[in-house]
């Protein structure tokens, strides 16, 4: 664990389970606890000012999120990165499953398709200044709402709910934290945004095919 204090104590009147969740989280995604490592209930809930009520809570979620894992008996620990291996496999499935998906989300666009999606690319017009988890985590919000809106364009329920049981982008931003690849993705995230709005279907899920290879290249590279 990172020495010294690691997390701000809360207000009273904040609303303490989601403050705790959010802190703990952006702990574990700053490596502030390390893969692998045990999660100290007690240090956090006096670091944070709680009881220990809402940091188990808040592990509860996380542990749903695959960042957290519980061992029998003896509390959570972090998750460990992903592999090499674990890392293809989950790109294999996102090459699977996501450039269909862009492709018939663009043979039914709509006017209203076109505006949700102009809507979802203006909330990241632009890269973060600096690669803190604070910075970085409204690309990564980002990022996985216009993946997981493209799914739902695309009108595919099970496909939509494969995607969300892989976690895939809390995994990626962990071992992409630190690394700068912003303005690479919000250049990607436009080139796929404008193939749907065309309705072009192969346009699309060409831009999303080499969206997702750009990726699992970039983190490939450094495993």
């Amino acid at each position: 664990m990172v020495e010294g204090r690691r997390l701000e104590a809360l207000p009273g009147r904040q609303v303490l389970a989601d403050g705790v969740y959010e802190q703990i989280r952006a702990l574990i995604m700053n490596d502030g606890i390390e893969p692998g490592a045990r999660v100290n209930i007690d240090e956090i809930a006096r670091e944070l000012g709680v009881s220990g009520t809402p940091v188990r809570e808040a592990l509860a979620r996380l542990e749903s999120e695959e960042l957290v894992s519980r061992l029998p008996l003896r509390g959570y620990r972090v998750t460990e990165l992903l592999n090499r291996k674990e890392v293809d496999d989950m790109y294999a499935l996102r090459l699977l499953l996501e450039p269909p998906s862009a492709a018939r989300a663009a043979a039914a666009m709509s006017a209203a398709n076109v505006a949700l999606l102009e809507a979802e690319l203006a909330t990241c017009p632009a890269a973060p200044a600096e690669d803190a988890y604070s910075d970085y985590k409204a690309l990564t919000a980002h990022d996985q709402r216009l993946h997981e809106l493209i799914l739902r364009l695309a009108g595919n329920v099970a496909v939509e709910q494969a995607f969300a049981r892989t976690h895939c982008h809390l995994h990626f931003f962990r071992l992409n934290y630190n690394q700068p690849f912003g303005e690479q993705t919000i250049s990607e995230h436009s080139l796929i945004v404008n193939a749907l709005i065309a309705g072009n279907a192969s346009a699309a899920r060409k831009a999303m095919t080499d969206h997702l290879e750009v990726a699992r290249d970039r983190l490939l590279s450094r495993l």
